[in-house]
């Protein structure tokens, strides 16, 4: 059943619950929402040990959107849905989701603890990047199909899982959401973050996002590092899933 918070700003945020037990919000990845996905999957798999909250990031799915998009805008977001799950709670997010929970651990949003799957560490830029300005134009001119490849292509999606599906396409547009975010993530803003966060990154990637890990856990005061089996930036239930529930356990 979905339910509704509303951010700071006003914008209605869609989520659902699952589950019994303490609270664990999952803060999803780029492009991706509850219809499109794997977090109904993980909080389907953790309902057994946690409430679990999964809810669209604002401009998809069943949320909301106010203009102009800002960090802190979706920093509140992520601390209304923590709000309607209690007032605290666990976080687990994959890729730029993991982006989204740093920013909102560095701003004081009351999370207990953070597992992070591969989140991305750019350069920071002086105002926007490249692929910030690109994909502007890109969704400003309505040619979603083009952004949302160019986008894969760009942040190294090998070729054969980068060709764009209808779901993206259609929400293209946060896609510069998610460059912003990058854009805006920088090693002083990580080592504010005094919340405990494990950082969990897949033997099966290549690229940079491994060595990212590395240097996000080496910035953090309380930062732990995990390398589990997987595929290119995924890990499979099987090994991520009781990863997760022991980390949460921890006092």
């Amino acid at each position: 059943m979905t339910e509704t918070a509303r951010s700071a700003d006003g914008t209605t945020i869609a989520f659902e619950r699952t589950g019994s037990g303490p609270a664990l919000v999952c803060v999803d990845a780029a492009g991706a929402y509850r219809e499109r996905g794997p977090m109904r999957p993980v909080a389907a798999a953790l309902a057994d040990d946690f409430t679990v909250f999964t809810y669209d990031r604002r401009g998809r799915g069943e949320s909301g959107d106010t203009a102009p998009y800002t960090v802190e805008r979706e920093v509140d977001d992520l601390a209304a849905v923590i709000a309607a799950a209690g007032g605290r709670a666990h976080v687990y997010a994959f890729s730029s989701g993991g982006l989204v929970a740093l920013h909102a651990a560095a701003a004081g949003v009351p999370i207990d603890r953070m597992a992070l799957l591969e989140p991305p560490l750019g350069e920071p830029v002086a105002g926007e990047s490249t692929l910030t300005r690109e994909m502007r134009a890109l969704t400003g001119a309505g040619r979603h199909e083009e952004a949302a490849a160019h986008f894969l292509a760009a942040i190294g999606v090998p070729a054969e899982y980068a060709t764009p599906d209808p779901g993206l396409t259609a929400v293209a547009p946060t896609l510069v959401y998610d460059c912003v975010l990058g854009d805006s993530t920088s090693i002083d803003m990580i080592a504010r973050v005094r919340t405990p966060t494990l950082v969990i990154d897949s033997e099966g990637t290549t690229g940079p996002l491994p060595g990212w890990a590395v240097t996000i856990v080496s910035a953090l005061p309380h930062g732990r590092h995990l390398s589990l089996p997987g595929s290119w930036h995924g890990v499979g239930d099987a090994d991520l899933l009781p990863a997760l529930r022991d980390y949460y356990a921890q006092s």
